[in-house]
C-alpha cells in the first residue's frame, strides 16, 4: 500500500489534540488566508483539474459526470463566497449557550466542542475538498479527506493551498490530510479505525454511502441518494407545477436535491405532460422526458412553438424539441444523473405516498397543490429530510434556507437531519457551575 494509514491518522490525531478551542481567532484567520491562497493559486488548480477532466473524457465518462468534476473560473467566486459566509457565521455558532439557573442554585450552560477527527469520503466533486477542508476545521475539528480517483490531480493541487493556509493561520500541521492515493485498500483501512476517527461523512452515490455504513463502526452522518419525487395534485396550478419540476431538475441535474420523478394525479397527468413539454421547449440546453406508457399519447400531441420568422424578427435559436422516451418499471427508485425527468400517473395521494415510501431515499419530497387538506396530509404521511410545498426541490439547501454554509445534506434521523451546517459539526459539554452544592444522598454530614 502506497499510503500508510497509520501515519496519516497519527498525524491528524496529533494535530487535533493541539487545535485551539472553537471560537479562537486562528480559525477566523484560517478562513481569510484560505480564501487568499485559493484565489492566488486558482490557475494552478484549474490546470490540475484539466488533467483530471482529460482523463475522464478519455475514459468515456458521461458528460454530466465530467461536468461534475470540472472546475471553472466561476467556481472560485462560489468557494470564496462560501469561505466568507463561514467566517461570518463563526462567532454565533461557537458562542457558549446562555446560562440557566436551577432550583438548587447551580447554573448550567452548553459549551460547544468539536467532534474530533472527521473522515470525509466522496467521489468526483473537487469543490467538496475545499468544503471539507473548511467547515469542519473552522469549528475545531481535524479532517481526513478522501476524494475519488477521478479528481486526484485536482486534490493534489489543493493540498498545497490548504497546507499554506494552515501554516499562515498558525494551526497545527496535519490538521487536514487530503488522501490522493486511489487504492481502495486505503478506504477500507480508514473505515476500520474508530479509535482515531470520530465521525464519518460520506458524500456520493447510494452504493458508496451503503458501503461506508456497513463497513465501519464509526458514527455516520450520511446523505442518502437523491431519489426525489414531486406529487402534483389535481388541485395544482399546472403551469406552476411544470416550472417547479423543471427548476427542480435542470439547474444542477446530478445534485442530491434534484427531482427524478413527477407523480401526477390521473385527472391532470396528461395535461401536465403537455404543459411540461411546452414549458420546456426552447430551453438553452436539451433535456429528456421519460413518460409512463399511459401518457405517451399526450406527449406526442404537443404543438411546439415556431421560431420567429420574417424580416423584422429578432434572431433566435429554434426551440429545442424535447426527446421523449418510455418510462419503465426499472426507472422507479433510480437516480438518472442526467437532464431528464420522469412522469407517472397515480390515482391520488394514497398511491403517491405508497410510491414514495417504496422508492424514495428520504432526501427531498415535494407536493404541488392548492387544496390545503392535500398538503397537510402529504406533510403528515411522507417522511424525508425536507418536504417542499409548492416550490422547487432545490430549495432544500442550507444557504437557501437561511441556515448558512453546509457540508452535506443528511438523511439520517439522529444528530442532524437536513443541511449539515456548522452547528451540526459541533457537539457540546454541559457546564454546571456550583458553589459547593452537593446532591446530599450519602454525603457526609
Amino acid at each position: 500500500m502506497v499510503t500508510d494509514v497509520d501515519d496519516i491518522l497519527t498525524g491528524v490525531t496529533t494535530a487535533r489534540a493541539a487545535l485551539p478551542p472553537p471560537g479562537d481567532a486562528r480559525y477566523d484567520r484560517y478562513c481569510a488566508v484560505l480564501a487568499a491562497h485559493l484565489t492566488h493559486s486558482w490557475e494552478d488548480v484549474l490546470a490540475a483539474n484539466a488533467v483530471d477532466v482529460g482523463r475522464a473524457v478519455a475514459a468515456g465518462l458521461g458528460a454530466d459526470l465530467v461536468d461534475r468534476l470540472a472546475l471553472h473560473k466561476r467556481h472560485l467566486a462560489t468557494l470564496v463566497g462560501l469561505i466568507d459566509r463561514t467566517r461570518a457565521a463563526l462567532p454565533a455558532v461557537t458562542a457558549p449557550g446562555p446560562a440557566h439557573r436551577a432550583d438548587n442554585g447551580t447554573t448550567r450552560r452548553r459549551l460547544p466542542k468539536p467532534f474530533g477527527v472527521a473522515l470525509m469520503i466522496y467521489e468526483a466533486r473537487p469543490t467538496v475538498t475545499v468544503e471539507g477542508a473548511l467547515l469542519p476545521v473552522a469549528v475545531g475539528n481535524a479532517a481526513v479527506l478522501r476524494g475519488g480517483a477521478e479528481i486526484a490531480a485536482t486534490n493534489q493541487a489543493l493540498v498545497a493551498v490548504v497546507d499554506r493556509a494552515l501554516a499562515d493561520a498558525e494551526l497545527p500541521d496535519g490538521t487536514v490530510a487530503i488522501v490522493t492515493d486511489p487504492d481502495r485498500r486505503v478506504v477500507r483501512a480508514l473505515l476500520k479505525r474508530p479509535d482515531a476517527i470520530d465521525v464519518l461523512i460520506p458524500r456520493g452515490s447510494p452504493s458508496l454511502i451503503d458501503y461506508c455504513r456497513t463497513s465501519s463502526t464509526i458514527p455516520v452522518i450520511a446523505s442518502g441518494g437523491g431519489v426525489n419525487h414531486l406529487y402534483v395534485d389535481r388541485s395544482a396550478d399546472l403551469d406552476l407545477a411544470a416550472r417547479i419540476a423543471l427548476d427542480s431538475k435542470l439547474g444542477e441535474p446530478t445534485a442530491c436535491n434534484t427531482l427524478e420523478l413527477v407523480l401526477a394525479h390521473t385527472e391532470v397527468a396528461r395535461e401536465l405532460t403537455r404543459t411540461l413539454l411546452r414549458t420546456g421547449a426552447g430551453l438553452a440546453e436539451p433535456w429528456l422526458l421519460r413518460v409512463d406508457p399511459r401518457l405517451v399519447a399526450a406527449s406526442t400531441s404537443v404543438a411546439r412553438p415556431a421560431a420567429p420568422s420574417g424580416p423584422d424578427a429578432a434572431p433566435a435559436a429554434r426551440p429545442t424539441t424535447t426527446p421523449v422516451v418510455e418510462l419503465t418499471a426499472a426507472d422507479d427508485g433510480r437516480e438518472f444523473l442526467e437532464r431528464s425527468i420522469g412522469i407517472r400517473p397515480v390515482a391520488g395521494l394514497d398511491e403517491a405516498v405508497d410510491h414514495i415510501r417504496r422508492f424514495g431515499s428520504g432526501h427531498t419530497e415535494g407536493v404541488v397543490a392548492t387544496d390545503r387538506a392535500v398538503v397537510d396530509a402529504f406533510l403528515a404521511r411522507v417522511d424525508a429530510a425536507a418536504l417542499v410545498v409548492n416550490g422547487s426541490l432545490r430549495l432544500h439547501d442550507g444557504p437557501t434556507m437561511g441556515l448558512g454554509p453546509e457540508l452535506s445534506i443528511s438523511t439520517g434521523r439522529l444528530h442532524v437531519r437536513g443541511p449539515v451546517d456548522l452547528s451540526a459539526l459541533l457537539t457540546y459539554s454541559w457546564v454546571i457551575e456550583a458553589d459547593g452544592t452537593l446532591r446530599g444522598e450519602g454525603a457526609a454530614s
